[in-house]
């Protein structure tokens, strides 16, 4: 039977504690689960709540910060010295597991050995509503090759990981590394793409994994200053990976040089799109354009993206947000207009 060391980070979390313990240790049948709750010097009951967890249950262990470390710190303790599982996960208090993910995950990872970890679909659900319906029936797992499913991060510039789906195998969290305490807002991502330039990785289809709870304190950047820190924390997470696994990526200069294009354009279309909405007092957009520049010096003029901020510019910010209908209609035949002319040079005409 396989083992697994699950690590739940509590900060003023407690009263969810309970029902995320209880669906790591209540719903997971077949698995040999064992359970620490770090709790980050919380000011409230979140201690307390834990340890009568743990009281209750000897699956349960507790460790209580007596200054608080942050949440880096908070997560690699767990990872790396505490974790002892054939395989391992992390799950924020805040967060539950779908019933049976455990089990999914780790029967991918042993029939699996080139796997180095598993994840599948999360549900997001916004605070205080109910759970949404969970698909609890898998259909199968398919395993990406790692490097494959590395350059495809890199060719979107994002990531497609939430956190409470993924299950990694100890051995290689070990090997590799935790989170980066560089990296506080885009850690996860980093440290994923570092475990696929080492291993392959596993998918599970058909079935919900984990419950992603939204609210105001979810550690995620919505305001138009911290979109702009969004692209700062992936550009360093890239280059970290790039950095840190390069030796390991033949095709690293071409990589770069995706993520970084990739990155640039979404700058600017942020940047053009605040004309469009009239929100130019509100959106940093020097800071995105210098930000494009600096991901692509020699190329980001002639980025489509560029081209559409400057007509905008050019328009104004009063006039741009009545005139948009207008400029995307003209840009959209253009467009048809381009693939209409390309479908005729295919048949070599």
């Amino acid at each position: 039977m396989s083992t697994l060391s699950v690590v739940i980070p509590c900060y003023k979390y407690g009263h969810f504690l309970a029902d995320c313990v209880r669906s790591v240790l209540d719903e997971q049948e077949g698995l040999d689960v064992k359970v620490l709750i770090i709790d980050d010097a919380s000011p409230d009951d979140s201690a307390a709540v834990a340890r009568k967890l743990a009281a209750a249950d000897p699956r349960i262990e507790v460790r209580v910060h007596e200054t608080n470390k942050g949440h880096i710190a908070t997560y690699n303790e767990g990872l790396l010295e505490w974790a002892d599982g054939d395989y391992v996960a992390l799950l924020s208090a805040d967060d539950r597991l779908v019933p049976g993910a455990l089990v999914r995950a780790a029967a991918l990872l042993d029939a699996h050995p080139e796997a180095g970890f598993a994840y599948g679909r999360p549900l997001r659900f916004q605070h205080g509503g109910p759970l949404p319906a969970a698909r609890t029936s898998g259909t199968g797992s398919v395993v990406y090759p790692g490097h494959w499913w590395l350059e495809r991060r890199f060719r979107e510039g994002t990531g497609c990981i939430t956190s409470p789906e993924v299950v990694v195998r100890t051995s290689l969290q070990r090997e590799v590394g935790g989170y980066d305490p560089a990296l506080p807002h885009a850690g996860d991502i980093e440290m994923w793409m570092r475990l696929a330039a080492h291993a392959d990785v596993g998918y599970v289809q058909g079935a919900d994994q984990a419950f992603y709870r939204v609210h105001g304190n979810n550690m995620s950047t919505t305001d138009f200053g911290g979109q702009l820190d969004d692209l700062r924390q992936r550009r360093i997470a890239f280059e970290s990976v790039l950095a840190k696994c390069g030796d390991r990526l033949p095709q690293a200069e071409r990589l770069s040089a995706e993520v970084h294009t990739r990155l640039a354009r979404f700058a600017l279309r942020r940047a053009y799109r605040a004309y469009d909405r009239g929100r130019t007092d509100l959106v940093p957009v020097g800071e995105l354009l210098a930000f494009a520049e600096d991901c692509l010096p020699d190329g980001f003029t002639a980025l489509p993206e560029y081209r559409a901020l400057r007509l905008r510019q050019r328009i104004g910010t009063r006039a741009m947000p009545w005139l948009q209908p207008l400029v995307l209609s003209a840009v959209a035949d253009r467009a048809r207009e381009w693939f209409w002319w390309k479908s005729w040079e295919r048949r070599g005409i």
